[in-house]
């Protein structure tokens, strides 16, 4: 038995905090009040903050849980943690092992050597390997796609239709949480909305989470919202809008339009939430920026497009037309191969100037010679368009973290202090009980989890121990794998992950 004394204990619910002790055993909250156990393990946390561990409802370390060494989310304090996000699952395979791997190596971090059959095998997995935090997968659309289709584009017939489908109430029926799919990657992008809603129907019958990565955060943000929106309309489905936000200077006013159609599909009955990191900045692949068509059939032909002068004039104009942000805002983040190590960190618009070239030309050019391998931090948003989502009563807060072969975005280090530090006792923008419930009850309400999320009597023993006044993300754009600071304890079932 371990006994908690003397903590403020914040509920997740969002209610003030209360002094009092908490009694674990058996890995779950045996008791909460003032307790007196005198043969237990008795740690005071006079001064600190008790709250239910935190919930990461949306993050890329698929791969990365199943590595005891890897620990980056128990220092912040994070006992769950949601994968399979934007459309990439590491499952299902079907026919085709390599074209998941290529589809998916740029986000999960890794480019090759991993995959699983199915949802099942992939959770085998997870049981037998996962200990640092739990894990709760979502079933990519985009690798559901590649298992039936490869990296091909366009309708699907309707027998591959129905092997869709099938796979998708498979892994759910496996314990998936719900499905998620990436509608600006490539093949999941070019899905119709006949194919989203027969997956959402299976969401909604099974009572799972749909959570979208939508086909526009730029000019496009407002008919993207709209069409995620008349897919809940339309199947009953609990839609979680991933990463929301209006990207790109020209676009920043779209933000309260997105707003407003949410919160205008809530008054109608519609259950639909959202969820943002704390930075202004987001990291992705560098093909997300070209037009879709360029990379039907997968990075060879991608390349082999590249590589011809014609159709790299139009991919060259479309990808200029096409951008949201300059190429000032676009970094190079992670590469592929040692002779452009350098760049990393640099911009595209600085690597451009090394080459005496252009933007897109440079980026096109660094596509070639990474075999399409480049991942970016892009700057997105405006500090006041992030304090409006992340202070919004809809919103759940997130990591988006994944990783990356030369500098991740500091978020997969300092999300979760970055919330409790710099947002709450810094810069004031809420109150500390409203920011762990965005990261406790509300992403556990959101995934249906009954016994987590919460300080309750009964509960699974999932606890976060902190310092409210030394908590902080050490964690920048420069050395972004620094840990972070004033976590004090983290719990997961009963058992110490920290402290």
């Amino acid at each position: 038995m371990i006994l908690l004394k003397n903590g403020w204990l914040f509920d997740g619910s969002g209610a003030k905090p209360v002094r009092g002790d908490v009694l674990i055993e058996g890995g779950r909250i045996a008791k909460i009040g003032t307790i007196e156990a005198p043969r237990c393990r008795s740690l005071d946390c006079t001064g600190l903050t008790v709250a239910p561990g935190f919930i990461d409802l949306h993050s890329h370390s698929d791969l990365q849980v199943l590595e005891s060494e890897r620990k980056e989310k128990s220092l912040q304090g994070v006992t769950t943690e949601v994968v399979g996000n934007c459309g990439f699952s590491p499952f299902p395979q079907g026919n085709h092992a390599h074209e998941l791997c290529e589809f998916g190596g740029g986000i999960l971090g890794r480019p090759a050597g991993w995959g699983w059959a199915s949802a099942s095998a992939y959770l085998e997995a997870v049981a037998y390997s996962g200990k640092n935090v739990g894990v709760l997968p979502l079933a990519g659309h985009g690798s559901l796609r590649v298992a039936v289709a490869g990296m091909r584009q366009g309708p699907l017939s309707s027998e591959e239709l129905d092997r869709l489908t099938g796979m998708l109430g498979d892994a759910l029926d496996a314990g998936c949480a719900g499905f998620s799919t990436g509608l600006m990657y490539a093949p999941g992008s070019s899905a119709g909305p006949a194919e989203l809603e027969h997956l959402c129907r299976i969401a909604a019958h099974k009572d799972k989470l749909y959570a979208t990565h939508m086909r526009s955060y730029a000019e496009g943000l407002v008919d993207a919202v709209r069409e995620q929106i008349a897919l809940a309309r339309a199947t009953g489905c609990r839609l979680q809008i991933s990463h929301l936000q209006a990207a790109g200077r020209t676009n920043w006013d779209l933000q309260r339009r997105a707003l407003d159609e949410i919160e205008s599909a809530r008054n109608e009955g519609i259950d639909v939430e959202f969820d943002i990191y704390p930075y202004q900045c987001g990291s992705t692949v560098l093909t997300q920026w070209l037009p879709h068509w360029a990379l039907d059939g997968g990075t060879g032909a991608l390349l082999h497009r590249l590589n011809d002068a014609a159709t790299r004039v139009r991919i060259r104009e479309e990808t200029e037309r096409g951008k949201a942000q300059e190429w000032s805002d676009i970094t190079i983040s992670g590469v592929a191969r040692a002779k452009n190590a350098g760049l990393v960190g640099k911009t595209i618009a600085e690597a451009a100037a090394l080459r005496g070239s252009g933007g897109v030309d440079t980026a096109l050019d660094l596509l070639i010679e990474e075999n399409a391998a480049i991942n970016v931090i892009s700057f997105n948003q405006s500090e006041s368009n992030l304090r409006q989502l992340l202070t919004h009563p809809l919103c759940s807060v997130i990591s988006d973290g994944f990783y990356v072969n030369g500098k991740p975005h500091p978020r997969l280090h300092g999300t979760f202090p970055e919330l409790l530090g710099s947002v709450v006792r810094e810069r004031h923008w809420m109150p500390l009980e409203e920011a762990i419930h965005k990261v406790t009850g509300k992403p556990a309400a959101r995934l249906g989890i009954k016994d987590r999320g919460l300080l309750r009597e009964g509960f699974a023993a999932d606890l976060t121990v902190f310092d409210p006044e030394q908590i902080r993300s050490r964690a920048t754009y420069e050395t972004p794998d620094l840990p972070p600071e004033g976590i004090r304890m983290v719990i997961r079932d009963g058992q110490f992950s920290i402290g």
